[in-house]
């Protein structure tokens, strides 16, 4: 579909998926007016940088700042289109927690005119767009139907964003037919991937219903990667045979689960209905038992030693990104840091630093080791051979030395 190359796109919002939402937008033609509450970013993106890591984002950002279409700012303005991209983390009691949605919306009011389309990307429990219109109706104007309102979940990879975000199916949900309409026409200019339209509510679900079933099939195996402990199997083998059933395909155990999405999304469901999601929540509760479980294990084998070394190898929630959010790594090394287990040697290569851990290289840390514990499957890590490891104790949380 042809950009109209007029058409004015606020982006609220410039993390992990606004800013390469921003770049794609601004790579086809489109004039993006984006906003970010942190200052340093601002001034690092109208630079021409990107603020988070993402294969070739710093390319994209530079372009389109080159070129003009796109700049960064601390506040809204007036757009055809609105995409509200921040985050929704949860509260201490696993509540959702949307202050940053309200705010977003509020700050957008004052920039409304008739037919404009606001969009929310942001990962949100059913009736979050509902919400944004009540939301606009009662600090404008405006009447119902003079704005459109639709929830366009982002389904996207760390690592794979700049792709994903084009080339994957994208639900669509309108609060109305019409909003439904105007968001699909401006989704099929940038997306190859299907359309698939619903209402907004349906949409909001759908995304928290995947992370959900994602989330169950992980805690099945870090289940499995727990009983295997007692029983003294190697729960990599075991998993391998059992997955030569045409009709299994048992995921990976790891350190639990991390990232905004899959360790999140499913207390938006058990809040919506406790009683009709106790499955949702026992899988929950398995994943963020196992950082624990893994705890204790590091905990038994330093006592073993005498004031041990430990290389820490991964502080991310997934191989070969920089995102720390909801990390089950973060959570094992600085409960390992707080109670004094040994010497620690952290190793996290796709960070410069970090404010808790000074970080190693690689080779010093595994040098200097008398434990090492592998916490994520970044590939310098798929690399070590058994010679540099040898002599060493290795707890290896995510298969790396089965690969």
């Amino acid at each position: 579909m042809k950009v109209d190359q007029n058409l004015k796109i606020c982006v609220i919002g410039l993390g992990y998926i606004g800013l390469p939402t921003a770049a794609v937008l601004g790579s086809r033609g489109y004039k993006i007016h984006g906003v970010e509450i942190n200052p340093k970013a601002v001034e690092t993106i109208n630079s021409g940088k990107a603020h988070i890591v993402e294969p070739d984002l710093d390319i994209l950002v530079r372009g389109t700042v080159t070129t003009g279409n796109l700049k960064a700012h601390t506040e809204p303005a007036e757009a055809d289109i609105f995409m509200i991209c921040v985050p929704t983390p949860l509260t201490e009691d696993n509540k959702p927690q949307l202050d940053y949605v309200r705010s977003a919306t509020k700050s957008i009011v004052p920039f409304l005119q008739q037919g404009n389309l606001v969009i929310l990307e942001s990962t949100s429990p059913p009736g979050t767009t509902e919400m944004i219109e009540q939301i606009i109706l009662e600090e404008s104007d405006f009447q119902k139907g003079d704005i459109h309102f639709a929830h366009a979940p982002e389904r996207v990879l760390p690592g794979k964003i700049l792709r994903e975000v084009v080339e994957n199916d994208r639900i669509i949900g309108g609060i109305d037919d019409t909003s439904t309409e105007k968001a699909s026409e401006f989704y099929g200019s940038f997306v190859t991937g299907k359309l698939l339209k619903t209402h907004c509510r349906t949409a909001e679900t759908a995304k928290l219903v995947e992370n959900a079933f994602r989330d169950t099939n992980i805690a099945f195996a870090n289940e499995l990667s727990m009983f295997s402990e007692r029983l003294n199997l190697d729960v990599w083998e075991l998993i391998r045979l059992a997955n030569h059933h045409p009709r299994v395909n048992i995921l990976n155990p790891g350190p639990g689960v991390g990232g905004h999405c899959i360790a999140v999304d499913p207390w938006f469901l058990v809040d919506c209905d406790p009683e009709a999601t106790k499955l949702i929540r026992t899988s929950r509760e398995v994943n963020e038992a196992k950082p624990q479980w893994i705890i204790e294990r590091v905990i038994a084998k330093a006592g073993r030693l005498k004031d041990p070394t430990i290389a820490c190898l991964g502080l991310a929630y997934k191989p070969d990104i920089d995102d720390l959010r909801e990390s089950p790594a973060i959570k094992i090394v600085t409960e390992l840091q707080q109670r004094g287990v040994g010497q620690l040697k952290v190793v996290e290569p796709n960070l410069e630093s970090h404010d808790s851990f000074e970080l190693s290289s690689l080779d010093d840390a595994i040098d200097a080791a008398d434990i090492v514990l592998i916490l994520v499957g970044h590939k310098p890590f798929l690399s070590l051979s058994s010679a540099k490891l040898a002599e060493k104790i290795i707890i290896d949380t995510c298969g790396v030395t089965n690969s």
